[in-house]
């Protein structure tokens, strides 16, 4: 691999280096409040990358007050993770161009590029057509034009905050070298082992995976592979048992009347998606498949996928007339919909019968 961006190595390198350098002497000016600073800023700094940068301006998956961006822009300095134009540009360019020569950081190139290596030989050049909503943006413009004074300033006062309780070197190592270190290795799993250790329930085609030990250090964003079927769903753990507080602090701060408008896909609409994409493999499975039960399964899939593809598209047609229907009208509707949601839950029990048997019988990758 060789180096491109000298600037980018110097930097990793030298706080890395650093921080090597200077464990020693944290291990003899070691206080506890160092790990205290060292785990709220990083807190900070990560829910600032996931909630900010990630779902709120590069997928738009909620709308936010100009405050809420403001505090989002500054905290996510803390991390030294570019701008949020640069950040959200490479992020859309990714989803864009997943798994293939023009994903930035593609993970077929290996583990080290996709987690650190792309950042030394590859960059995206900022472009109007992917980020021109960003570019209206007067804050993350702000932010962009000031990035390295807004990083000097945040950085700067944590690390002025941590003198007051501990020695210097304890603060510049807890509240600032390991914190970056941390948040840094952490965001880049997900462009690593985020597409390589897991499962692929949601886009069994993308080598994107869900993780939940990774979920736990990146709040929430470990369910990569729901992320890459469904971008634009504020949650990327949609489960109530699934570790995303960054879809906690989303739904919180729409309570407190800071962020609006907040995306998700109901469940029947996943169903159906999970459905659509889980025939496709079965009918790729059964071309090679000439047995007779084979052809009995296939034509049952075949059924039953339709079936369930054309009750669901009928639930999620009269949700959407729900919204503007008059006070009589509604309760018409919302029956109708409660007996379709009956005798699609079903159909959805029959499918996943059907798969798991074929899965058992016929060697098909699935994850229901």
């Amino acid at each position: 691999m060789r180096i491109k961006h000298w600037d980018n190595f110097a930097f990793i390198a030298g706080y890395h280096l650093l921080l090597l350098l200077l464990l020693p002497l944290f291990v003899i000016h070691f206080h506890w409040s160092a790990l205290v600073l060292c785990f709220v800023t990083y807190v900070l700094g990560g829910l600032a990358i996931t909630a900010g940068y990630h779902r709120l301006f590069s997928h738009k998956a909620y709308k936010a007050s100009p405050v809420y961006e403001m505090l989002n822009l500054f905290f996510a300095t803390l991390a030294v993770e570019a701008s949020a134009l640069q950040w959200s540009n490479d992020h859309r360019v990714h989803h864009t161009h997943v798994d293939t020569d023009k994903d930035p950081y593609n993970i077929n190139r290996g583990f080290f590029y996709a987690h650190i290596g792309w950042l030394f030989v590859h960059h995206v050049p900022i472009q109007d057509r992917v980020v021109s909503d960003l570019k209206k943006n007067p804050r993350v413009m702000f932010q962009y034009n000031h990035l390295l004074a807004m990083s000097l300033v945040s950085n700067g006062l944590v690390f002025a905050i941590g003198c007051l309780f501990m020695h210097p070197i304890a603060s510049l190592v807890g509240g600032v070298l390991l914190r970056v270190f941390l948040i840094h290795h952490c965001t880049w799993f997900i462009n690593s082992l985020a597409h390589i250790w897991g499962s692929r329930t949601y886009a069994k085609e993308q080598t994107a995976v869900d993780n939940g030990i990774l979920a736990l250090l990146t709040f929430g964003e470990g369910y990569h592979n729901y992320h890459h079927a469904l971008a634009y769903d504020y949650r990327n753990g949609i489960r109530w048992y699934h570790f995303d507080p960054t879809k906690w602090l989303v739904w919180t701060c729409s309570k407190l009347g800071m962020t609006s408008d907040l995306r998700r896909v109901s469940k029947v609409h996943l169903q159906k998606i999970l459905v659509s994409k889980d025939k496709e493999l079965l009918m790729d499975r059964f071309k090679t498949e000439f047995d007779e039960k084979a052809v009995e399964l296939r034509k049952r899939a075949e059924e039953l996928a339709h079936t369930f593809e054309e009750k669901a598209a009928v639930i999620l047609r009269k949700a959407r007339e729900l919204k503007d229907a008059t006070d009589a009208k509604r309760l018409e509707l919302k029956l109708e919909i409660k007996e379709l949601k009956r005798e699609l839950k079903v159909h959805w029990k029959e499918w996943v019968e059907l798969t798991q048997y074929v899965v058992k019988n016929y060697h098909i990758a699935h994850a229901h």
